[in-house]
Protein backbone atom coordinates (compact mmCIF):
# COMPACT_ATOMS: atom_id res chain seq x y z
CA UNK A 1 0.00 0.00 0.00
CA UNK A 2 1.90 3.04 -1.27
CA UNK A 3 -0.75 5.75 -0.77
CA UNK A 4 -3.82 6.29 1.39
CA UNK A 5 -5.43 9.00 -0.79
CA UNK A 6 -3.50 8.73 -4.04
CA UNK A 7 -5.38 11.41 -5.99
CA UNK A 8 -4.65 13.97 -3.28
CA UNK A 9 -1.13 12.85 -2.41
CA UNK A 10 -0.03 12.94 -6.07
CA UNK A 11 -2.04 16.02 -7.11
CA UNK A 12 -0.15 18.20 -9.62
CA UNK A 13 1.35 21.26 -7.95
CA UNK A 14 -0.66 23.74 -10.01
CA UNK A 15 -3.86 22.05 -8.78
CA UNK A 16 -2.57 22.05 -5.21
CA UNK A 17 -1.85 25.78 -5.44
CA UNK A 18 -5.33 26.46 -6.82
CA UNK A 19 -6.89 24.43 -3.99
CA UNK A 20 -4.78 26.26 -1.39
CA UNK A 21 -5.76 29.64 -2.84
CA UNK A 22 -9.47 28.79 -2.70
CA UNK A 23 -9.23 27.50 0.85
CA UNK A 24 -7.07 30.38 2.07
CA UNK A 25 -9.52 32.96 0.70
CA UNK A 26 -12.43 31.17 2.36
CA UNK A 27 -10.49 30.87 5.63
CA UNK A 28 -9.64 34.57 5.79
CA UNK A 29 -13.26 35.53 5.19
CA UNK A 30 -14.46 33.08 7.85
CA UNK A 31 -12.06 34.10 10.61
CA UNK A 32 -12.70 37.79 9.92
CA UNK A 33 -16.39 37.14 10.56
CA UNK A 34 -16.03 34.58 13.36
CA UNK A 35 -12.92 35.59 15.35
CA UNK A 36 -12.64 38.93 17.16
CA UNK A 37 -8.89 38.27 17.49
CA UNK A 38 -8.33 37.99 13.74
CA UNK A 39 -10.75 40.82 12.91
CA UNK A 40 -8.70 43.10 15.16
CA UNK A 41 -5.40 41.77 13.76
CA UNK A 42 -6.55 42.29 10.15
CA UNK A 43 -7.92 45.76 10.88
CA UNK A 44 -4.64 46.79 12.52
CA UNK A 45 -2.76 45.55 9.46
CA UNK A 46 -5.27 47.33 7.18
CA UNK A 47 -6.18 44.01 5.53
CA UNK A 48 -9.63 43.06 4.28
CA UNK A 49 -10.67 39.49 3.32
CA UNK A 50 -11.10 40.51 -0.32
CA UNK A 51 -7.39 41.43 -0.43
CA UNK A 52 -6.48 37.73 -0.23
CA UNK A 53 -7.16 36.18 -3.63
CA UNK A 54 -4.26 33.71 -3.94
CA UNK A 55 -1.87 31.74 -1.79
CA UNK A 56 0.76 34.22 -2.95
CA UNK A 57 -1.06 36.91 -0.93
CA UNK A 58 -0.39 35.10 2.33
CA UNK A 59 2.61 37.35 3.03
CA UNK A 60 0.16 40.26 3.53
CA UNK A 61 -1.35 38.56 6.57
CA UNK A 62 -0.14 39.06 10.17
CA UNK A 63 1.62 36.31 12.13
CA UNK A 64 0.10 34.39 15.01
CA UNK A 65 2.29 33.35 17.97
CA UNK A 66 1.85 31.04 20.93
CA UNK A 67 1.37 33.98 23.30
CA UNK A 68 -1.80 34.86 21.38
CA UNK A 69 -3.33 31.54 22.36
CA UNK A 70 -2.31 31.96 26.00
CA UNK A 71 -3.54 35.57 26.11
CA UNK A 72 -6.93 34.44 24.81
CA UNK A 73 -7.23 31.44 27.16
CA UNK A 74 -9.32 29.36 27.12
CA UNK A 75 -11.64 29.85 24.11
CA UNK A 76 -10.86 33.33 22.78
CA UNK A 77 -9.12 32.02 19.64
CA UNK A 78 -11.96 29.69 18.64
CA UNK A 79 -13.70 30.38 15.32
CA UNK A 80 -16.50 27.88 15.93
CA UNK A 81 -19.31 27.90 18.46
CA UNK A 82 -18.69 25.76 21.52
CA UNK A 83 -21.75 23.70 20.64
CA UNK A 84 -19.86 22.53 17.54
CA UNK A 85 -16.66 21.62 19.42
CA UNK A 86 -16.50 17.89 20.15
CA UNK A 87 -12.99 17.65 21.62
CA UNK A 88 -10.57 19.91 23.49
CA UNK A 89 -6.81 19.35 23.79
CA UNK A 90 -4.25 21.50 25.56
CA UNK A 91 -0.48 21.81 25.53
CA UNK A 92 1.70 20.48 28.33
CA UNK A 93 3.26 23.89 29.02
CA UNK A 94 5.25 24.14 32.23
CA UNK A 95 4.63 27.85 32.85
CA UNK A 96 1.46 29.90 32.82
CA UNK A 97 -1.75 28.81 31.17
CA UNK A 98 -1.71 25.99 28.60
CA UNK A 99 -2.56 26.60 24.97
CA UNK A 100 -6.04 25.27 24.27
CA UNK A 101 -7.25 23.85 20.95
CA UNK A 102 -10.75 22.77 19.99
CA UNK A 103 -11.87 20.39 17.25
CA UNK A 104 -15.13 20.13 15.37
CA UNK A 105 -16.31 16.81 13.97
CA UNK A 106 -14.83 17.75 10.59
CA UNK A 107 -11.53 18.67 12.26
CA UNK A 108 -11.29 15.22 13.83
CA UNK A 109 -12.08 13.58 10.48
CA UNK A 110 -9.41 15.66 8.71
CA UNK A 111 -6.87 14.84 11.44
CA UNK A 112 -7.60 11.12 11.24
CA UNK A 113 -7.12 11.16 7.45
CA UNK A 114 -3.81 13.06 7.73
CA UNK A 115 -2.63 10.61 10.37
CA UNK A 116 -3.71 7.64 8.23
CA UNK A 117 -1.79 9.03 5.24
CA UNK A 118 1.20 9.46 7.50
CA UNK A 119 1.04 5.90 8.79
CA UNK A 120 0.95 4.57 5.22
CA UNK A 121 4.05 6.66 4.46
CA UNK A 122 5.71 4.81 7.33
CA UNK A 123 4.84 1.40 5.94
CA UNK A 124 1.56 0.68 7.72
CA UNK A 125 -1.50 -0.84 6.07
CA UNK A 126 -4.90 -2.20 7.16
CA UNK A 127 -3.21 -5.41 8.35
CA UNK A 128 -0.83 -3.55 10.66
CA UNK A 129 -0.83 -3.64 14.46
CA UNK A 130 0.16 -0.20 15.74
CA UNK A 131 1.43 0.16 19.30
CA UNK A 132 0.85 3.78 20.35
CA UNK A 133 3.23 4.67 23.18
CA UNK A 134 2.66 8.42 23.03
CA UNK A 135 0.78 9.82 25.99
CA UNK A 136 -3.01 9.84 25.90
CA UNK A 137 -5.03 12.70 27.36
CA UNK A 138 -4.70 16.45 26.78
CA UNK A 139 -1.49 15.77 24.82
CA UNK A 140 -2.40 15.20 21.17
CA UNK A 141 0.16 12.46 20.44
CA UNK A 142 -1.66 9.34 21.55
CA UNK A 143 -5.18 10.03 20.30
CA UNK A 144 -3.94 11.52 17.03
CA UNK A 145 -2.20 8.37 15.85
CA UNK A 146 -4.85 6.19 17.48
CA UNK A 147 -7.57 7.69 15.29
CA UNK A 148 -5.28 7.61 12.27
CA UNK A 149 -4.66 3.88 12.70
CA UNK A 150 -8.37 3.20 13.09
CA UNK A 151 -9.12 5.31 10.00
CA UNK A 152 -6.61 3.18 8.11
CA UNK A 153 -8.26 -0.01 9.35
CA UNK A 154 -5.24 -1.15 11.35
CA UNK A 155 -5.43 -2.62 14.84
CA UNK A 156 -4.38 -0.27 17.65
CA UNK A 157 -2.66 -1.12 20.93
CA UNK A 158 -3.45 2.02 22.99
CA UNK A 159 -0.54 1.51 25.37
CA UNK A 160 0.23 5.17 26.14
CA UNK A 161 3.62 6.10 27.59
CA UNK A 162 5.56 4.46 30.39
CA UNK A 163 5.39 0.99 31.95
CA UNK A 164 8.33 -0.19 29.87
CA UNK A 165 8.22 -3.85 30.89
CA UNK A 166 4.59 -4.10 29.84
CA UNK A 167 5.36 -2.23 26.60
CA UNK A 168 7.88 -4.91 25.72
CA UNK A 169 5.60 -7.76 26.76
CA UNK A 170 2.68 -6.54 24.63
CA UNK A 171 4.98 -5.68 21.73
CA UNK A 172 6.03 -9.34 21.75
CA UNK A 173 2.71 -10.99 22.59
CA UNK A 174 0.47 -8.84 20.35
CA UNK A 175 3.04 -8.91 17.51
CA UNK A 176 3.03 -5.14 16.99
CA UNK A 177 4.28 -4.14 13.54
CA UNK A 178 4.55 -0.37 14.09
CA UNK A 179 5.66 1.58 17.16
CA UNK A 180 4.71 5.22 17.75
CA UNK A 181 6.43 7.23 20.49
CA UNK A 182 9.09 9.87 21.06
CA UNK A 183 12.52 8.99 19.60
CA UNK A 184 14.21 9.17 23.00
CA UNK A 185 11.73 6.64 24.40
CA UNK A 186 12.13 4.42 21.33
CA UNK A 187 15.87 4.35 21.93
CA UNK A 188 15.26 3.42 25.56
CA UNK A 189 12.82 0.66 24.55
CA UNK A 190 15.51 -0.68 22.24
CA UNK A 191 18.00 -0.78 25.10
CA UNK A 192 15.49 -2.44 27.42
CA UNK A 193 14.54 -5.00 24.80
CA UNK A 194 18.14 -6.04 24.25
CA UNK A 195 18.85 -6.16 27.99
CA UNK A 196 15.80 -8.35 28.56
CA UNK A 197 17.40 -11.05 26.44
CA UNK A 198 14.42 -11.18 24.11
CA UNK A 199 14.70 -13.25 20.95
CA UNK A 200 14.65 -10.48 18.34
CA UNK A 201 13.33 -12.92 15.73
CA UNK A 202 10.10 -12.99 17.73
CA UNK A 203 9.69 -9.19 17.60
CA UNK A 204 7.59 -8.32 14.54
CA UNK A 205 8.18 -4.56 14.43
CA UNK A 206 8.78 -3.23 10.92
CA UNK A 207 8.78 0.51 11.40
CA UNK A 208 8.51 3.29 13.95
CA UNK A 209 6.77 6.68 13.85
CA UNK A 210 8.75 9.00 16.08
CA UNK A 211 8.30 12.68 16.85
CA UNK A 212 7.51 15.19 19.56
CA UNK A 213 11.11 16.37 19.95
CA UNK A 214 14.06 17.25 17.71
CA UNK A 215 16.26 14.24 16.95
CA UNK A 216 19.29 13.57 14.83
CA UNK A 217 20.19 11.21 12.01
CA UNK A 218 22.56 9.49 14.42
CA UNK A 219 19.74 8.74 16.85
CA UNK A 220 17.72 7.37 13.95
CA UNK A 221 20.49 4.91 13.17
CA UNK A 222 20.78 3.96 16.84
CA UNK A 223 17.04 3.22 17.06
CA UNK A 224 16.99 1.31 13.80
CA UNK A 225 19.86 -0.87 14.95
CA UNK A 226 18.43 -1.58 18.40
CA UNK A 227 14.89 -2.33 17.24
CA UNK A 228 15.73 -3.67 13.78
CA UNK A 229 13.20 -1.36 12.11
CA UNK A 230 12.98 1.60 9.76
CA UNK A 231 12.48 4.79 11.78
CA UNK A 232 10.33 7.59 10.36
CA UNK A 233 10.20 11.19 11.53
CA UNK A 234 6.67 12.54 12.02
CA UNK A 235 5.84 16.18 12.67
CA UNK A 236 2.93 17.87 14.34
CA UNK A 237 2.05 20.29 17.08
CA UNK A 238 -1.15 20.64 19.05
CA UNK A 239 -1.77 24.23 17.98
CA UNK A 240 -1.86 23.19 14.32
CA UNK A 241 -3.51 19.76 14.65
CA UNK A 242 -1.34 17.16 16.37
CA UNK A 243 0.82 14.38 14.87
CA UNK A 244 0.37 13.92 11.14
CA UNK A 245 0.97 17.44 9.84
CA UNK A 246 4.01 16.05 8.00
CA UNK A 247 5.95 12.79 7.83
CA UNK A 248 8.77 11.12 5.94
CA UNK A 249 8.00 8.61 3.21
CA UNK A 250 10.07 5.58 2.24
CA UNK A 251 12.67 7.88 0.66
CA UNK A 252 13.39 9.48 4.07
CA UNK A 253 14.40 12.67 2.27
CA UNK A 254 12.26 15.28 3.99
CA UNK A 255 8.78 15.21 5.54
CA UNK A 256 5.75 15.60 3.27
CA UNK A 257 3.51 18.34 4.67
CA UNK A 258 -0.11 17.77 3.66
CA UNK A 259 -0.63 20.92 1.64
CA UNK A 260 -4.34 20.42 1.00
CA UNK A 261 -4.74 21.24 4.71
CA UNK A 262 -1.72 23.38 5.53
CA UNK A 263 0.30 26.16 3.90
CA UNK A 264 3.94 26.07 4.95
CA UNK A 265 6.37 28.98 4.79
CA UNK A 266 9.97 29.39 5.90
CA UNK A 267 10.89 32.84 7.24
CA UNK A 268 13.95 34.51 8.69
CA UNK A 269 13.11 34.55 12.43
CA UNK A 270 14.82 37.92 12.85
CA UNK A 271 13.53 39.87 9.83
CA UNK A 272 10.28 37.86 9.50
CA UNK A 273 10.77 37.91 5.73
CA UNK A 274 10.38 34.76 3.58
CA UNK A 275 13.61 32.99 2.64
CA UNK A 276 14.37 31.28 -0.65
CA UNK A 277 13.44 27.65 -1.28
CA UNK A 278 16.05 25.40 0.30
CA UNK A 279 17.24 28.02 2.79
CA UNK A 280 16.96 27.38 6.51
CA UNK A 281 14.63 29.40 8.72
CA UNK A 282 11.59 29.22 10.98
CA UNK A 283 8.63 27.12 9.88
CA UNK A 284 5.33 29.03 9.68
CA UNK A 285 2.05 27.16 9.11
CA UNK A 286 -1.46 28.28 8.13
CA UNK A 287 -4.33 25.83 8.67
CA UNK A 288 -6.71 26.12 5.72
CA UNK A 289 -9.30 23.46 6.59
CA UNK A 290 -9.58 23.66 10.38
CA UNK A 291 -12.86 24.92 11.79
CA UNK A 292 -12.45 24.92 15.57
CA UNK A 293 -9.31 27.02 15.90
CA UNK A 294 -7.80 27.84 12.53
CA UNK A 295 -4.47 29.65 12.74
CA UNK A 296 -2.99 32.06 10.24
CA UNK A 297 0.78 32.22 9.72
CA UNK A 298 1.49 30.50 13.02
CA UNK A 299 5.16 30.78 14.03
CA UNK A 300 6.10 27.28 15.14
CA UNK A 301 9.61 28.24 16.38
CA UNK A 302 10.88 25.11 14.61
CA UNK A 303 13.97 25.45 12.42
CA UNK A 304 13.63 23.76 9.03
CA UNK A 305 13.70 24.36 5.27
CA UNK A 306 11.41 23.40 2.41
CA UNK A 307 11.53 21.97 -1.11
CA UNK A 308 8.74 21.75 -3.67
CA UNK A 309 10.44 19.21 -5.92
CA UNK A 310 8.42 16.09 -6.64
CA UNK A 311 9.56 13.21 -4.44
CA UNK A 312 10.76 9.90 -5.86
CA UNK A 313 7.85 8.25 -4.02
CA UNK A 314 5.45 10.02 -6.37
CA UNK A 315 3.99 12.44 -3.82
CA UNK A 316 3.86 16.05 -4.89
CA UNK A 317 3.30 17.70 -1.50
CA UNK A 318 6.19 19.88 -0.35
CA UNK A 319 8.82 18.41 1.94
CA UNK A 320 10.20 20.10 5.02
CA UNK A 321 13.60 19.14 6.39
CA UNK A 322 13.91 17.31 9.69
CA UNK A 323 13.44 19.87 12.46
CA UNK A 324 16.99 20.30 13.76
CA UNK A 325 16.03 22.50 16.70
CA UNK A 326 13.57 25.03 18.04
CA UNK A 327 14.38 28.69 18.35
CA UNK A 328 13.13 28.58 21.94
CA UNK A 329 15.38 25.57 22.72
CA UNK A 330 18.42 27.52 21.66
CA UNK A 331 21.04 28.29 24.28
CA UNK A 332 23.24 31.36 23.97
CA UNK A 333 26.62 30.52 25.50
CA UNK A 334 29.19 33.30 25.41
CA UNK A 335 27.38 34.85 22.48
CA UNK A 336 27.23 31.58 20.51
CA UNK A 337 23.95 29.89 19.55
CA UNK A 338 23.97 26.29 20.75
CA UNK A 339 21.28 23.68 20.07
CA UNK A 340 21.13 20.40 22.05
CA UNK A 341 20.68 18.52 18.76
CA UNK A 342 24.16 19.68 17.68
CA UNK A 343 25.65 18.06 20.76
CA UNK A 344 23.66 14.87 20.20
CA UNK A 345 24.85 14.62 16.60
CA UNK A 346 28.48 14.74 17.75
CA UNK A 347 28.03 12.18 20.53
CA UNK A 348 26.43 9.75 18.13
CA UNK A 349 29.63 9.64 16.10
CA UNK A 350 31.57 8.30 19.09
CA UNK A 351 31.36 4.54 19.62
CA UNK A 352 32.21 4.57 23.31
CA UNK A 353 29.21 6.61 24.44
CA UNK A 354 25.43 6.37 24.38
CA UNK A 355 23.09 9.09 23.03
CA UNK A 356 22.14 10.00 26.59
CA UNK A 357 23.42 13.28 27.95
CA UNK A 358 22.65 16.29 30.11
CA UNK A 359 23.74 19.86 29.54
CA UNK A 360 24.38 22.01 32.62
CA UNK A 361 24.86 25.73 32.07
CA UNK A 362 26.19 27.94 34.85
CA UNK A 363 27.75 31.40 35.16
CA UNK A 364 31.03 32.04 36.90
CA UNK A 365 31.30 35.77 37.38
CA UNK A 366 30.35 37.12 33.95
CA UNK A 367 31.41 33.99 32.03
CA UNK A 368 28.98 31.30 30.88
CA UNK A 369 30.16 27.74 31.50
CA UNK A 370 28.75 24.60 29.88
CA UNK A 371 29.27 21.12 31.30
CA UNK A 372 28.03 18.09 29.41
CA UNK A 373 27.41 14.81 31.21
CA UNK A 374 27.96 11.99 28.73
CA UNK A 375 27.01 8.39 29.42
CA UNK A 376 29.52 5.68 28.57
CA UNK A 377 28.32 2.42 27.10
CA UNK A 378 28.93 -0.92 28.79
CA UNK A 379 31.76 -1.89 26.42
CA UNK A 380 34.03 0.83 27.77
CA UNK A 381 36.40 0.02 30.62
CA UNK A 382 35.37 2.63 33.16
CA UNK A 383 38.36 1.89 35.40
CA UNK A 384 41.03 3.03 32.94
CA UNK A 385 41.72 6.62 33.96
CA UNK A 386 43.99 7.34 30.99
CA UNK A 387 41.34 6.12 28.59
CA UNK A 388 38.71 8.29 30.26
CA UNK A 389 40.87 11.37 29.97
CA UNK A 390 41.65 10.67 26.33
CA UNK A 391 37.98 10.12 25.50
CA UNK A 392 36.97 13.33 27.30
CA UNK A 393 39.50 15.29 25.26
CA UNK A 394 38.29 13.71 22.03
CA UNK A 395 34.66 14.60 22.78
CA UNK A 396 35.57 18.13 23.84
CA UNK A 397 37.59 18.69 20.66
CA UNK A 398 34.81 17.40 18.39
CA UNK A 399 32.23 19.56 20.14
CA UNK A 400 34.48 22.61 19.90
CA UNK A 401 34.84 22.12 16.15
CA UNK A 402 31.04 22.08 15.78
CA UNK A 403 29.96 24.61 18.39
CA UNK A 404 32.90 26.98 18.33
CA UNK A 405 33.13 27.13 22.12
CA UNK A 406 34.82 25.03 24.78
CA UNK A 407 32.80 22.85 27.14
CA UNK A 408 33.64 20.65 30.09
CA UNK A 409 33.00 16.94 29.55
CA UNK A 410 32.07 14.66 32.42
CA UNK A 411 31.85 10.96 31.60
CA UNK A 412 29.39 9.01 33.73
CA UNK A 413 28.59 5.33 34.19
CA UNK A 414 26.18 3.40 31.96
CA UNK A 415 22.46 3.90 32.78
CA UNK A 416 23.19 6.76 35.20
CA UNK A 417 21.35 9.42 33.17
CA UNK A 418 17.57 9.40 33.34
CA UNK A 419 15.57 7.97 30.45
CA UNK A 420 12.39 9.67 29.34
CA UNK A 421 9.07 8.09 28.47
CA UNK A 422 7.88 11.31 26.85
CA UNK A 423 9.85 14.27 25.59
CA UNK A 424 13.45 14.22 26.72
CA UNK A 425 14.70 17.00 29.01
CA UNK A 426 18.37 17.59 28.30
CA UNK A 427 19.15 21.11 29.55
CA UNK A 428 19.62 22.42 33.08
CA UNK A 429 20.24 26.16 32.70
CA UNK A 430 21.19 27.42 36.14
CA UNK A 431 22.13 30.95 35.14
CA UNK A 432 20.34 33.41 37.36
CA UNK A 433 19.15 30.62 39.67
CA UNK A 434 22.26 30.18 41.78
Amino acid sequence: MLYYEESIETMPREELKKLQSERLSALVKRVYEKSSFYKNAFDQANIKPEDIKSVDDIVKLPFTVKADLRDNYPFGMFSADLKDIIRIHASSGTTGKPTVVGYTKNDITMWAKCAARSLVCAGANPDSIVQVAYGYGLFTGGLGLHYGAEELGAAVIPMSGGNTSKQLMLMHDFQATQLACTPSYANYLGEALRESGADMSEIKLKSGIFGGEPWSEGLRKSIEKKLNIKAYDIYGLSEIMGPGVAIECCEQNGLHIWEDNFIAEIIDPDTLEPVNEGEEGELVITTITKEGIPLIRYRTRDISKITYEKCACGRTHARIARVKARTDDMLIIRGVNVYPSQIESVLLTIDEVEPNYNIIVTREGTLDMMEILVELNEKFDFDKIASLEALSKTIAAKLHSVLGIHSKIKLVEPHSISRFEGKATRVDDRRGKE
